[in-house]
Order: structure tokens, then C-alpha cells, then sequence
């Protein structure tokens, strides 16, 4: 008798609730736990109840539904937890990485894509390197939480991870438009911002601007205490989406701009307000890293072939590489850093969100090939991400306090900055009274 998929996925929870902390700071992160229990969900490792239950298919609309919700409640909190002046004038480490990088990363992805798979068009290659520009920093939780790091290399990181998925949007919205031959004349590229673009920001804009003030007002007049604050997030957050689809708008980018918008109006009052929504926020992400192991990666695993774990290796080497490495030059960033910047750009969340909307709204003939590339080149970021990211920091951390000790004169690395409040995933938990 096998063990239910519900009874699984219960107890997969309240294990990593007991040492979230723990795995935070080692070498087995928490995606490669809900990674591994998803895949071996998907096979008859735990009995027949669990295969009924979790063989899932990326098509189905429940699939989707939960990678979707979790992003836009993501990138709602993040970008309502990020200050963007900060970020504009005084972080130049996450603007170079995100004007400068994560244009070349899709550059220099699409032209590697083309080399590995001659097969592919242009737009389809343009498709994978998107939904593999994106960084998620939770593979690698201590790289951006160990305190020996300094503060500006942990928030450049931490700040391109909350902000690059957003920015992506627009793009994978007009390469699929361009690869289905949706889109061929320039007015076929304004329609496509005008719709999808420019009414997402005008969703977002409306729910934050409106969400921000209702939250002043009723604050104000006592009606409304901490804790519906933060659970109002959430809410704005999916009420975006919400309105965005009818219209055929971007969820994704009216979340991001009514996260954006809603922060400025909150977060210098009530600087706590997106604590809940960041807890659930990375509880289904979580949930999302088991999905892709029972519904993405075990599916594909008969399929991938040695030319997409070739792209992957790729991606996660020369690609990011490459594009860091340019996207620094004139910083004065000592060459350690730039590695430790280059390999830490581990592909998570919205990779896997992404994945989906190809398999759902495209019609490209490549769409099997695009979501094998893309489950090879996630599944090795968070096997190879995770094992490194907890040694890595410790030694670079090491490196860098002799490096400072050694040399009497300010490294560029120990520069203050204003660091954006972070919560850790061992502290989600730990919501303040």
C-alpha cells in the first residue's frame, strides 16, 4: 500500500518547516528537496496513490494556475519591497546586471540556442534564452543571506532576482507572438504593448495606487490593524491578475507594476507590510519546485537529449558568464566578485511559470524541444546552485576579508549601501508581533 500523494505532501511541508533554517545553510536547499519528493512522487517509489495522484501534465489548468498565482504574488511583494530610486541611483551593481546583463544573457542565449539546436528559428531560440534569463535567488538562499558576503554584492543579487522576471514579460510576449506569426509588422508589435503591455500597467498602476490609498485611509482611522495589511497583499497582488485577463493583459506585469506602485505608497509607513505575502509567496514556491519535479522534469526525462543538457550547461556557465563579465566592466569589482556574481544566476520560479504559458498559449512547432531545454537547464541549477551556494559564499567570504585586512586601501565591495529589508526562507515562519 503506497503512501497518499496529500499525506506526502503534508509531511514534505512540516519536514522542511522543522529545518528550513537548517537547509538554508547547507548544501541541501530546499528546492532540491521539493525537486526530489516531486520526482520520486512521479514514479512508484512510494507506492501506486502517490503516482495516481502527481502525475500531472504541464497542460492542466490546475498546473498553470499555481505556477501563475505564485508568481504574480512574487513579483508583487518583491517589487513593492524594493525601493526603485535605490535601486536607479545609488545600487549600481543590480542596474548594470539588469540594463546591461540580462539584455547580453538574452543575447548570448538566443545565439548559443541556435549553435546547440540548428533546428530552431530565431524566435524560438529567442523563447528558450528568455525563460532562462530570469535569476531566482531562492536555489541559493545563502548566497544572498549570508551576512560574512558584502552587503552590496548580497542586495545586487537579491534586487536582479526580485526584478529581472518583470522585465522579461514584454519579451516573451513578443517572441511567442513573433514565433506563432502572430506578430510580423511594426504595428503588430504596438498592438501587442498597447494590449498586453500598456493595459497591464495600467491595471497595476490602478490596484496599487488605489490599494495604497485605501490602506492609508483605513489605517488611519483604526479599522485596520497589522495583520490585515499584510494579507491584503495578497489580494491586490491576485486581483491584478484578476483584472488583467479578461483584456488580454499581461498578469504577470500588472502584478509587478501594482506591487511597484503599492510599495511607494506603503513601505516608508508600514515597512512590514509585505511579511505575510512574502511567507506565502515562497511556501508555493516551494509547492511550484514539486510540481516541476512530478510535472516537468519527470515527464521530460525520456526525451532530453544530450544537446539540451549541452544548452544548459551553457546557460549556466558561458552564457550568464559572459554577459556579467561585460555587463561589470569599468566597475572596478575585483574578479572573484564578478565569478562569484557570474555563477550565482540560478534559473528558478520563473523559468518554470514561463515553461508553462509556451506549452498553453504557443503554437510553435518547438514547444516540446523549448520546455526540454528549459527543464534540463533548471534542473541543473538547482542540483549545482544549491550543493555550491552555502561553501561558495563561506569562501568568498573568506577571500574577501583577507583581501580587506591585506590592502589599506576601500575595495569597491565594501561600499555601503542601503540594504533592502530581505527575509530569509528559515524565517518565514517568524512573522512580528
Amino acid at each position: 500500500m503506497g503512501i497518499s500523494g496529500d499525506v506526502l505532501l503534508v509531511l514534505l511541508f512540516v519536514v522542511y518547516a522543522l529545518f528550513s533554517r537548517r537547509l538554508a545553510h547547507s548544501s541541501f536547499t530546499a528546492p532540491m528537496l521539493f525537486t526530489a519528493a516531486g520526482l520520486l512522487a512521479a514514479t512508484d517509489f512510494f507506492g501506486s496513490a502517490a503516482v495516481d495522484t502527481f502525475a500531472l501534465e504541464l497542460r492542466s489548468d490546475t498546473v498553470q494556475l499555481l505556477l501563475e498565482g505564485t508568481l504574480v504574488i512574487v513579483l508583487f511583494s518583491d517589487a513593492a519591497r524594493i525601493d526603485s530610486r535605490y535601486v536607479r541611483t545609488t545600487a549600481f551593481l543590480p542596474t548594470r546586471l539588469l540594463l546591461i546583463g540580462l539584455p547580453l544573457t538574452i543575447a548570448f542565449g538566443t545565439a548559443v540556442a541556435l549553435l546547440v539546436e540548428p533546428e530552431l528559428g530565431f524566435w524560438s531560440a529567442a523563447i528558450i534564452a528568455i525563460i532562462l534569463a530570469p535569476t531566482d535567488a531562492a536555489l541559493g538562499e545563502s548566497v544572498v543571506s549570508n551576512e560574512r558576503v558584502p552587503v552590496l554584492v548580497r542586495q545586487g543579487l537579491a534586487v536582479e532576482s526580485g526584478l529581472n522576471d518583470g522585465l522579461v514579460v514584454p519579451l516573451l510576449a513578443i517572441a511567442l507572438a513573433a514565433a506563432d506569426s502572430e506578430m510580423t509588422t511594426a504595428a503588430g508589435v504596438a498592438e501587442l504593448f498597447l494590449k498586453e503591455i500598456g493595459l497591464a500597467i495600467l491595471i497595476g498602476a490602478g490596484v496599487g495606487w488605489l490599494g495604497a490609498r485605501a490602506v492609508r485611509a483605513s489605517s488611519a482611522a483604526g479599522w485596520m490593524g497589522r495583520e490585515g495589511r499584510q494579507v491584503l497583499v495578497v489580494f491586490l497582488a491576485v486581483l491584478c491578475a484578476l483584472l488583467a485577463i479578461p483584456v488580454d493583459a499581461s498578469a504577470f506585469i500588472a502584478a509587478f507594476i501594482g506591487g511597484a506602485v503599492f510599495g511607494a505608497g506603503t513601505r516608508g509607513q508600514f515597512p512590514e507590510i509585505c511579511h505575510f505575502s512574502e511567507g506565502v509567496g515562497h511556501l508555493m514556491t516551494m509547492l511550484a519546485f514539486f510540481i516541476f519535479g512530478s510535472a516537468i522534469l519527470y515527464p521530460s526525462l525520456e526525451t532530453i537529449g544530450w544537446r539540451a543538457f549541452l544548452y544548459a550547461i551553457l546557460s549556466l556557465s558561458v552564457i550568464r558568464f559572459g554577459a556579467v563579465l561585460v555587463s561589470l566592466i569599468g566597475t572596478k569589482l575585483m574578479f572573484p566578485t564578478q565569478a562569484y556574481v557570474g555563477w550565482f544566476g540560478p534559473r528558478g520560479l520563473a523559468s518554470l511559470v514561463f515553461m508553462g504559458t509556451v506549452v498553453v498559449e504557443s503554437d510553435t512547432e518547438f514547444a516540446a524541444l523549448i520546455i526540454n531545454v528549459a527543464a534540463a537547464t533548471v534542473a541543473l541549477s538547482v542540483l549545482l546552485h544549491g550543493v555550491s551556494a552555502w561553501p561558495a559564499s563561506n569562501r568568498y567570504a573568506q577571500w574577501y576579508e583577507r583581501s580587506e585586512e591585506a590592502d589599506p586601501e576601500p575595495m569597491v565591495e565594501g561600499q555601503e549601501v542601503k540594504m533592502v529589508p530581505h527575509r530569509s526562507p528559515g524565517d518565514v515562519a517568524s512573522m512580528d508581533r
